[in-house]
Parts: structure tokens; C-alpha cells; sequence
């Protein structure tokens, strides 16, 4: 019964993401149908971007709204529709787990964009195999091996081999991907990119690719939704989407060898590991995917709001940059309990003095 009701909750959830004008909170922390456009009567800031984040934005809007009464609403509908919105100015912020590219940038109509990064996440393999007792191990050329459709059964050799012991059934594996522009894909396809270059040369990593093989569905939600319903399913998801759905995820082998399971400490560590990708810069635009360290989880990424560095509304401006200067402090001490970590502090203080600039 339980299982059924998510069937049915996260097929509506698939059907509302179609829709970029309707989102809100459900009760799992996941996008729900509910009405939200940018011109939300009573809302004092309108965004759109990322379902990555969605479960920390929800809660960081909710308890700022309590503190100050200033209201916002988002539209959870991807990254690559955040972009857009900012860049057309529908939107007073955008919301992306995938860097604008120069190209994007040059193309937003409100001038420069800043990158403001606000949490750190995890990109996570989920599946569906019941009979499994322990976690699937999987590395980084078996996973693009997988979603390249080049490994179709679960009992396959390579996936054996690391897991040996393991009830692999004979049955046929179905990817299921994203359908939409999606920074989730992005990170997930920068990780492949970086560990295989079979799939650096084709077909490469970006918010929306060609995708060999498998089945798309419309949000983090509707791929945690088609992969807890189908038998044999893998995708991925961010975090916080499988471990509030108590879906299976897999422990995939780092930079130093290591099998870890994705967790708040082993971001927490992609994070540490990637310090050398983190000086002091004006640019934030940064990957920390396959990271060097111990207990590193290798599909690691920030998430960024973006924002632009002129604000056309004075007013609208000045509650913008109030709310930044609220996430990159007091937010900070939530993003635990929703499986996300917190920024290092360097960065964080470093954050502050990008966010006093924007005018």
C-alpha cells in the first residue's frame, strides 16, 4: 500500500513538473502541485531554478518568511528553465546546480550574473533491487557503461566482480534519466565525463545530453517516482530525494579507492578534498566532482542561486541581498537535517563580501 501511494504521488508530481507555473512543498520535502507563478499575488521575491536544492529552498523561504514576513516564491522547474527565466528578468533570482556557461552569461539582459554558491549536495545512483541486503558497489566506468547501454543485465560481469556474493538477478536493467534541463544531470554528467572518457567524447556532460539509452521523466521527483515504481530501474537523484523516499543508493568508488555511501559527512569531505579548487576568487563556477580524500562521496556539487550584480528594483534588491546575507548565515545551520552540507567557512565569509557588492 505505502509503495502504491507513492506510485501515484510521484506520478502526479511527474505530470506537475511538466508545468513550470505550479509548485510548492509537499509533505517529503519534494515539489507538490500546487499553484506558484512569478506573479504569485502577495509574494515580495519570485525565483526559479533547481529541484536539486528545492527540499532546502522550501524550508529556508518558510522559516525566513516567519522571521521577516518577506515572502518568496519559487519555481521548482530545473536549472536550465531558472537560466532562462533570469535571463529573460520573469524572474527576481534563479536557481542552477550547473554553472551558466560564457555563452549564457553573455545572453542574460540584466548584465553581469553573479554565482552565489548556497549548499553543497550529492548526486546519488538509486535502484530498485529489493534482494540486495547491502548497498550495490559501483565505479565511475561502470555506471557510464550502464547508462551508455552498453550493460544491460544486472548479473553482468563487471557489476559481479564488485559484488561478489551478491543476488544479482538476470533481469534487464532500465535507465531512467532526466528529461528536462536539469543541473542534476549536469553534475552527473560531469562526474562520468571526468571518470570515462568514453562518455567525456560522447555524449559528454551538460544540463540536458543525448542520452544513449533509458527513459526520461521531469524532475528529481519524477525520477525518484519512475525508478521506486519499475522493478530493475536505476537513475539518480539528489540526496535529499532518496533519503527522505528510503530509496536504495549505491556506494560509489572515489578518487582514493574507497566504495562510500553518499552522506553528509562524505559531501561534507568532497568539499575539504576540493579546497584547492576553492582561492579566493570573483568566480564561483566551480566542480568538485571526483575529489581527492578519504571518504570522499565522488558525485558531489555546490548550488548556487543566481543573481544579478545591478538590481533593477531598489527595493526588490535590497530584500534579495537581506535573504543571501540570512541563507549564508543563519540558513547554514539547516541544511543538515535535509541532507545537505553547510559551505566552508572561508567560502562563506568570502560569500558575504560577493553578496555586500551586488548594488
Amino acid at each position: 500500500m505505502q509503495r502504491s501511494m507513492f506510485v501515484l504521488a510521484a506520478l502526479a508530481l511527474t505530470s506537475a513538473c511538466g508545468d513550470s507555473s505550479k509548485t510548492s512543498a509537499g509533505k517529503d520535502g519534494a515539489p507538490a502541485n500546487a499553484p506558484a507563478t512569478a506573479t504569485t499575488s502577495g509574494a515580495d521575491l519570485t525565483g526559479a531554478g533547481a529541484t536539486f536544492p528545492y527540499p532546502l529552498y522550501s524550508k529556508w523561504f518558510d522559516a525566513y518568511a516567519t522571521k521577516t514576513g518577506v515572502k518568496i516564491n519559487y519555481q521548482s522547474i530545473g536549472s536550465g528553465g531558472g537560466i532562462r527565466q533570469l535571463s529573460e528578468q520573469t524572474v527576481d533570482f534563479g536557481a542552477s546546480d550547473a554553472p551558466m556557461s560564457d555563452v549564457e552569461l553573455a545572453k542574460a539582459k540584466g548584465g553581469p550574473v553573479l554565482h552565489i554558491p548556497t549548499a553543497l549536495g550529492a548526486v546519488v545512483i538509486v535502484y530498485d533491487l529489493p534482494e540486495l541486503g547491502a548497498p550495490l558497489k559501483l565505479t565511475g566506468d561502470v555506471i557510464a557503461a550502464i547508462f551508455q547501454g552498453q550493460i544491460t543485465k544486472w548479473n553482468d560481469a563487471r557489476i559481479a566482480a564488485l559484488n561478489p556474493g551478491a543476488k544479482l538477478p538476470a533481469s534487464d536493467i532500465l535507465v531512467v534519466h532526466r528529461s528536462d534541463g536539469s543541473g542534476t544531470s549536469y553534475v552527473f554528467t560531469d562526474y562520468l565525463a571526468s571518470v570515462s572518457p568514453a562518455w567525456a567524447t560522447k555524449p559528454g556532460k551538460g544540463k540536458e545530453v543525448q542520452w544513449p539509452a533509458g527513459l526520461g521523466a521531469k524532475g528529481n521527483e519524477g525520477v525518484a517516482g519512475q525508478v521506486r515504481q519499475t522493478p530493475g530501474a536505476i537513475g539518480y537523484v539528489e540526496l535529499a530525494y532518496a533519503t527522505q523516499n528510503k530509496m536504495n543508493m549505491a556506494a560509489v568508488k572515489n578518487a582514493n579507492g574507497e566504495f562510500v555511501v553518499p552522506g553528509i559527512a562524505s559531501v561534507t569531505a568532497a568539499a575539504a578534498g576540493a579546497a584547492s579548487k576553492l582561492p579566493a576568487t570573483t568566480d564561483y563556477r566551480i566542480s568538485i566532482v571526483n575529489a581527492p580524500g578519504a571518504g570522499v562521496y565522488p558525485i558531489s556539487s555546490f548550488t548556487w542561486i543566481l543573481a544579478y550584480a545591478r538590481q533593477a528594483d531598489a527595493t526588490k534588491g535590497k530584500k534579495l541581498t537581506d535573504f543571501l546575507r540570512w541563507a549564508l548565515n543563519d540558513g547554514q545551520g539547516m541544511e543538515s537535517s535535509l541532507d545537505y552540507a553547510p559551505l566552508p567557512e572561508g567560502m562563506r565569509t568570502a560569500l558575504l563580501t560577493r553578496v555586500d557588492s551586488i548594488k
